[in-house]
């Protein structure tokens, strides 16, 4: 065992409880004595262990001193899936919905990988949209911020083009979208858009990213693809008639990780998902109880380099059922 895994596994109960009462209050806004009661300990040793972390300097947008427990959970998914870093979001409550704790963890991650000189390949979603206010930006030069996926004409939150927009902005960077509907009404107009309207001119600046930043839809309740309208409630039944599990990038997969038969993956105006896999990093930020078979079929197609999620999602991929990524190709 290396010494600073070692150092990290052998902190103590008191370290590890700070870390928890940070996380939980900065982060989930739980109250003091909601804390106390789901950590067994007094209000005033909650207040005493939220001073002793400010003091400490571990409290800024995410909690710095690292639980053992979720650094070995790291490397059981990293291995079991082999992605080369798996980053995990403390979340207590099975039930809940941990968007914002994973966005907290993948916007500090997303901070510091940010440099000059990349092209940014973007997703969207709830998860990523909610990653922005924990975003550090700072001006880059020559710095490209990519939409993969066509847009929406209401004025959403969860628009591609929305996201797409405040994340070039968090880097005064350069931003590209995809100027037409996310999903269109044939495979016919799908062409057309991408060979006589400009459109293919987009997609080749996202075969040369250096980075892509995805997120993973479920299919078993009404997400945000489906509340943009551009996805039926018909269409959704007979998706996961078809053995669809999720999306990615409006791309709908089965279990395996597969595309799955159906008319609106031919008619979607998204980045095809095996070209994603040369991007040199390629971060999968993603949670919650209904995505979870949708993220290990996002796994196996996507080959994440960095995963982020939270602490329930995690421990569900390290001890269920495998879905081991295929390693060829």
């Amino acid at each position: 065992m290396q010494p600073a895994i070692a150092a990290t596994i052998a902190q103590s109960e008191t370290d590890r409880l700070r870390a928890r009462a940070v996380w939980l209050y900065h982060v989930e806004g739980s109250t003091q004595n909601d804390i106390a009661t789901q950590l067994g300990i007094s209000r005033v040793m909650v207040v005493r262990l939220l001073a002793d972390a400010r003091r400490r300097n571990e409290v800024r947008v995410t909690v710095s001193a690292p639980l053992a427990e979720l650094i070995e959970m790291e490397r059981k998914v990293e291995t079991r899936y082999g992605i080369a870093r798996v980053i995990i979001a403390p979340f207590a409550d099975p039930e809940e919905d941990p968007i914002r704790v994973i966005a907290a963890a993948a916007g500090n991650f997303i901070s510091g990988l940010m440099k000059s000189g990349m092209t940014v390949g973007v997703g969207w979603g709830r998860t990523l949209y909610n990653t922005l206010p924990f975003i550090t930006g700072e001006t880059l030069d020559d710095f490209r911020v990519v939409s993969l996926l066509g847009g929406i004409a209401a004025a959403r939150r969860f628009n591609p083009a929305e996201f797409a927009w405040q994340f070039a902005e968090l880097f005064q960077g350069e931003g590209f979208l995809i100027p037409a509907p996310a999903v269109v009404d044939s495979p016919e107009t799908k062409h057309a858009l991408l060979e006589r309207c400009g459109l293919s001119a987009i997609f080749e600046m996202a075969d040369k990213l250096d980075v892509a930043l995805l997120s993973v839809g479920g299919i078993s309740t009404l997400t945000t693809s489906y509340r943009t309208g551009y996805i039926s409630e018909s269409d959704r039944r007979s998706l996961i008639e078809a053995g669809a599990v999720g999306d990615v990038l409006y791309n709908f997969i089965d279990a395996n990780g597969d595309l799955v038969g159906h008319d609106v993956n031919d008619r979607v105006i998204s980045v095809n998902l095996s070209n994603l896999r040369r991007t040199p990093e390629r971060v999968l930020i993603s949670g919650g109880k209904d995505k979870r078979i949708a993220l290990r079929a996002a796994i196996r197609i996507l080959r994440p380099t960095t995963l982020v999620t939270d602490e329930q999602t995690a421990r569900d991929l390290a001890d269920g059922p495998q879905g081991q990524p295929d390693q060829a190709g």
